[in-house]
């Protein structure tokens, strides 16, 4: 069951009216570590849905929360890349319901191992305005607003609105021309910066260091180059996360870190 949040969250006075009440499921101890929100479209293209889980799960390892809103796409994508025990997720309605059905399984992890936050009680069904809510909330938690990838008009971009409103750093993927319209008019008006290079953002706004991957139970797995089944059939989500972000390469039927 869902428990009604009794603790003060000093980030979410940037919003224009703190939420009356607030519920969730999981770890609150998340709320205590560095917090970025990485937000954008739900079709985005290849290029943004491979970069969009290389920052996540790069951000993780350097011992930061991912926060999102839990809809497909990149939200979605964000919360699967940097893992369960390292996200938090903004629902829009009630959290007796499991929304979009699609994340189901998603949802039902991040609220095991990581936190599911809402300001909407039992039974609230997934209603437009409150989506509106959801967004101003996600921007609220993070330290950084990260957009990676947004067309022109959409939902996305009310997100965009509250981090100027609030003062929050915004940064966007590098496109080329004609992709990702409304993140490339961000750059073109300066309200939002570029990331050129992941791990330099990454090392730029985190105390992350090399000794926080040596703790990595799979990395360390792979160091002794194990045969691709094998690691397929111990680390099967990890696996196939690793190799997306160029944590690991296959060769011959065997598994090298990078």
């Amino acid at each position: 069951m869902p428990a009604e949040v009794e603790v003060h969250i000093d980030a979410l006075e940037a919003m224009k009216k703190y939420p009356k009440e607030l519920y969730f499921k999981g770890n609150l101890g998340l709320l205590k570590t560095p917090k970025m929100s990485i937000v954008g479209s739900r079709k985005p293209n290849q290029y943004a849905r491979e970069m969009t889980h290389q920052l996540a799960t790069k951000l993780a390892n350097a011992g930061v929360c991912v926060v999102s809103g839990g809809a497909i796409g990149v939200d979605a994508i964000a919360h699967k890349a940097a893992g369960s025990k390292h996200t938090i997720m903004v629902a829009a309605t009630g959290l007796d319901k499991r929304y979009p059905a699609i994340n189901a399984k998603l949802i039902q992890s991040i609220e095991e191992e990581g936190l599911v936050l809402s300001q909407f009680g039992a039974g609230t069904p997934s209603q437009k305005y409150n989506f509106v809510l959801r967004n101003e909330l996600v921007v609220a938690l993070g330290d950084i607003l990260i957009v990676t990838y947004a067309d022109m008009n959409s939902g996305t971009m009310r997100s965009v609105e509250y981090a100027l409103k609030m003062g929050k750093p915004i940064y966007v993927l590098a496109h080329r021309i004609g992709e990702s319209a409304a993140t490339n008019r961000l750059l073109q008006e300066g309200k939002a910066k570029a990331i050129y290079d992941i791990d330099a953002f990454v090392k730029e706004f985190t105390a992350f260091s090399p000794e926080q991957k040596s703790t990595d139970e799979f990395l360390e797995y792979c160091k002794t180059a194990p045969n691709y089944e094998a690691a397929l059939q111990k680390f099967p989500s990890r696996l196939f996360e690793a190799e997306l972000s160029g944590e690991v390469i296959i060769k011959n039927a065997k598994v090298y870190v990078v």
